[in-house]
């Protein structure tokens, strides 16, 4: 059996690698300062505020490689962009997919500031309601030893991986490809899919505080919201009566199409199901190249388990039903659960509950008992 080869070298090839120098540097400078700023202010949400920029700036670096002045960055320009002296060959000339990505990036980044912008986000004093309940489940000492290894050092260095394969891509400035335009096709259309989401999760609320007024939303959010909907507490229409979390579906396969741009148009990259004989070190050779969809897709895996125990514990009957009936992520396995729910004979009384009355009425007889 062949030896599992270090991660470093098939991620990144040995000749790439001086081109890392100043993402880390970046990298190293984010997380110190988010981490710093939280102990200050006792708000650990400082990461957060830097999801929508930091992936696009570290995706502009590699995509505009002739860009930046060559040679090395010191005193007050540390933090500046540049070229390590070896690795002017590298920069000679831009990768029309490297920009494309970048393009796919900036539009993402264009998204999801918006969406983080008109829900308050941007707040300095705002904080993600999760951490506030993490806090109350956990020591003191342990959350802090959460917030320096999770929240500012793995939150950090993931917004880097993800953009690792516009590395890849710069490094091979080869023409564009029909494969190329399918993923671009495929990239736009999760982005309309994950806006059409955020839109119709903003109409909800605004429907749910009794502040909605269709002409205010965008025409894809302006559905037949009922009084059920508002006592029910959470959505479950458009897009959300077929994913739980359709804005996080997208989110993880716009990254895994993004993955797959240098993937698939480069001669060198390894097969992506290993012959019967290949070794466990050719396994993780041929996976490595997709380690940023997948530690992408771990995380959300992870904290949208928290979210739902959050949710369950708020809406007991209702979030439970709906757990039982659409998918966490992928649309096509709701109508699967609901094919389940029939043989069981749990149908109709489990859609009372996420698109009926039924939420009505059992918080009307938790009132009565």
């Amino acid at each position: 059996m062949s030896p599992i080869p270090p991660l470093h070298n098939v991620l990144v090839s040995e000749s790439l690698r001086p081109l890392l120098v100043y993402p880390l540097k970046l990298c190293g400078a984010t997380t110190l300062t988010t981490y710093a700023l939280s102990l200050l202010t006792g708000n650990v949400s400082q990461v957060d505020r830097l999801w929508t920029f930091l992936p696009t700036l570290y995706t502009a670096y590699w995509a505009l490689l002739p860009l930046w002045p060559r040679g090395g960055a010191s005193g007050w320009t540390f933090l500046a962009p540049h070229v390590p002296a070896e690795a002017h060959a590298l920069a000679q000339e831009y990768s029309p997919r490297a920009l494309l990505m970048l393009a796919l990036t900036v539009t993402w980044m264009c998204r999801l500031s918006y969406n983080t912008w008109r829900r308050g986000l941007f707040r300095l004093d705002d904080e993600d309601y999760r951490w506030a309940v993490l806090r109350t489940q956990i020591p003191p000492w342990l959350f802090q030893v959460f917030n320096l290894t999770f929240i500012a050092v793995i939150q950090n260095a993931l917004l880097l991986l993800i953009a690792l394969p516009t590395l890849r891509a710069a490094a091979h400035p080869t023409p564009l490809t029909p494969t190329d335009y399918a993923l671009i096709a495929t990239a736009l259309s999760l982005l309309a899919w994950e806006f059409t989401a955020d839109n119709q999760q903003y109409a909800f609320h605004a429907w749910k505080r009794g502040a909605y007024r269709a002409a205010e939303h965008w025409p894809g959010a302006r559905l037949a919201w009922t009084r059920d909907d508002a006592t029910r507490g959470f959505v479950t229409r458009g897009l959300w009566a077929w994913s739980r979390h359709p804005n996080f579906f997208a989110e993880q396969t716009f990254w895994g199409v993004l993955n797959l741009f240098p993937l698939l148009s480069s001669p060198t990259t390894p097969a992506l199901v290993p012959a019967a004989q290949s070794t466990l070190g050719d396994a993780v050779a041929a996976l490595a190249p997709l380690a940023p969809s997948l530690a992408l897709c771990a995380l959300f895996l992870s904290s949208t388990r928290f979210t739902e125990a959050i949710s369950v514990g708020k809406y007991p009957r209702g979030y439970a039903a709906y757990r039982a009936r659409v998918s966490m992520f992928v649309p096509v396995l709701t109508p699967v659960w609901g094919a389940l729910l029939r043989l069981t004979g749990r149908r109709a009384e489990v859609e009372g509950l996420v698109w009926g009355p039924g939420a009505r009425e059992a918080k009307a007889k938790g009132k009565d008992e």
